[in-house]
């Protein structure tokens, strides 16, 4: 059994463990009862109809907010929001350096200005550049994904080195930066890598996850083919994609129209880090109207039917600026999200109604999307390339991590472990061991605060949305006679027929009026008496009457 007070390396996931999003990954390096840390990516998940009113969900980071001041470091992998989206609402609390390659860098530090933190600076690390943070140093090795300079970071230590991959897929013609630094991960693997902390997205994906050059290809054929307007919705983000839209209408003679918010944020970063270069000019919303319709193109944000994206908002009619009907035709040049299904299909069905062409990457014989993330020949090269001794899965809902697990161990990697969220692994040669779970959760943005995920409010506004609320209210004289009330009112119920409760409320006032009148004078002289008495009546009948137990509000007034 190792010796505690000696140094040693461990592995502590905060978020994206067992989920896929809300990335926040620790590695601490030294004595148990006084390591350093850095950190890996700060990023949120995002609310839906189970968090009513939450739009930004991110890693509880109270366990290593605690050891703060051990933080060397706290690195970035790439610029998507479950990587870098909670940098602006975590950092006050961390109050580490932070490092990302220039396209990263310039996101984090709008976002940080978002926050009113505009004086952070973010340290700018060249493509394959290095930091020495305490005892660690960090190297970043290129890869390719679905956005600009995604790279994995290669963490050396007296204990040995660690290779994080971040989010990455092998696409061997990526159109936008650099391809895999195939020599550098093999280098790493003959120099020995005692883990290897990897993303699972797609380990049950069969095959290769295929390449943005095929896209480009095929969406420029399909671009020329069609006649109207024509709207592409697709990941922001995706850089590449973007120029390939923009490029597909150039060909079919057609101008760009950048149609949302972060369509145009994005494409500001690109185009000040040299990410993007020469683009042809852009229309204004404002004059996208003018056009004739087989001249104009809509690149537009919305591809996962958010409401107030830039589809979202044509789909509704409710856009100022941009429409779309009979003869035009809506490209999705992405994938569904799960959980997205239901806003995605109304939105496309919001289009259809309106005579839009709907066209998605299942509809077309030719892809018009390919995944950001490794298919299982993907993984299988990367595991033959770095040979590390331990895989660590992360990135991934339970299963996936199980099934890679196993993966891994079809690649003859010696050790492979499951973590969980709070897991903290003790990294060994050859040998990898939970010795402690630390608290984990999340935290809420409600509003400009973040709360709880457990927290009384939002508790209650998720029972209000699911059962209802009912308020009463009940005035006694001063020998406890009813002098008024009680009088209900309601929210959030309904009857079969969709008609309002007030006639089924008379119901429930009338079975208020009868278990009152069963009290004593004395207990109607106590207020903590007669607010049980009506709360359990009005639940009771209401659940008779509603078939729910709404949330229930009592005021008692005393005259």
């Amino acid at each position: 059994m190792p010796n505690l007070d000696t140094p040693e390396l461990v592995f502590l996931p905060l978020g994206g463990c067992g989920e896929i999003g809300m990335n926040l990954n620790a590695y601490g390096y030294g004595p148990s009862d006084d390591r350093r840390w850095i950190l890996v990516d700060l990023g949120v998940t995002f609310g839906d109809d189970t968090t009513p009113g939450i739009d930004l969900i991110c890693a509880d980071p109270q366990f290593i907010e605690d050891h703060a001041e051990n933080i060397d470091a706290i690195f970035l992998t790439h610029a998507h929001e479950d990587h870098i989206g909670a940098v602006g609402l975590l950092w006050p609390r961390l109050r580490a350096p932070l490092y990302a390659t220039p396209f990263t860098a310039h996101l984090v530090a709008g976002k940080l200005a978002e926050r009113g933190l505009g004086h952070v600076d973010v340290n700018v690390v060249p493509l394959e550049g290095q930091v020495e943070a305490g005892p660690f140093t960090v190297t970043y090795v290129t890869l390719t994904h679905s956005i600009p300079e995604p790279n994995a970071l290669a963490i050396k230590t007296p204990s040995g080195t660690i290779l994080h991959t971040g989010d990455w897929k092998i696409d061997p013609d990526p159109l936008i930066g650099e391809g895999v630094d195939v020599d550098g991960l093999k280098k790493l693997g003959d120099e020995g890598v005692l883990a290897m902390v990897c993303d699972s997205t797609n380990v049950f994906v069969d095959g290769e996850s295929g390449s943005e050059a095929t896209v480009r290809h095929n969406l420029i054929e399909l671009i020329a083919s069609l006649k109207g307007r024509v709207a592409v919705a697709t990941f922001a983000s995706n850089v590449a994609r973007v120029a390939t839209v923009i490029e597909a209408a150039k060909k079919a003679d057609r101008s760009v129209c950048l149609a949302g918010r972060s369509m145009h944020k994005i494409v500001d970063a690109a185009l000040q880090t040299g990410v993007l270069k020469d683009l042809p000019d852009l229309v204004d919303e404002a004059d996208a109207g003018s056009f004739p319709a087989d001249k104009i193109l809509y690149l537009c944000t919305g591809s996962q039917g958010e409401e107030r994206a830039a589809l979202g908002r044509i789909s509704a009619g409710t856009h100022r600026n941009l429409s779309l009907g009979e003869g035009d035709t809506a490209i999705f040049s992405s994938r569904v999200i799960p959980g997205n299904e239901k806003g995605i299909f109304d939105m496309q069905n919001a289009l259809a109604e309106r005579g839009v062409r709907i066209i998605t990457d299942r509809m077309t014989q030719d892809p018009i999307h390919v995944s950001g993330h490794p298919a299982r020949d993907e993984l299988e090269r990367m595991y033959q390339w770095v040979r590390p001794r331990i895989s660590v899965p992360v990135h991934g809902e339970r299963r996936h991590i199980m099934e890679h697990a196993a993966f891994a161990r079809s690649m003859q990697v010696p050790e492979a472990v499951t973590p969980r969220n709070g897991d903290m692994i003790r990294l060994w040669p050859g040998k990898a061991e939970c010795i402690d779970v630390v608290p984990n959760g999340r935290l809420h943005l409600d509003g400009s605060r973040l709360v709880p995920a457990n927290s009384e409010g939002l508790g209650e506004r998720i029972a209000i949305s699911k059962y209802g609320y009912v308020t009463a209210s009940i005035t006694f004289d001063e020998d406890g006679s009813i002098a008024d009330g009680p009088y209900l009112t309601s929210r959030g119920l309904s009857e079969e027929d969709g008609s309002l409760a007030d006639e089924s409320l008379d119901a429930v006032e009338m079975a208020c009026d009868e278990a009152l009148d069963g009290l004593s004078r004395r207990k109607r002289l106590d207020d903590d008496t007669v607010e049980t008495v009506l709360v359990r009546t009005i639940r009771r009948s209401c659940e008779r009457v509603f078939g729910r137990k709404p949330l229930v509000d009592v005021t008692i007034m005393r005259v």
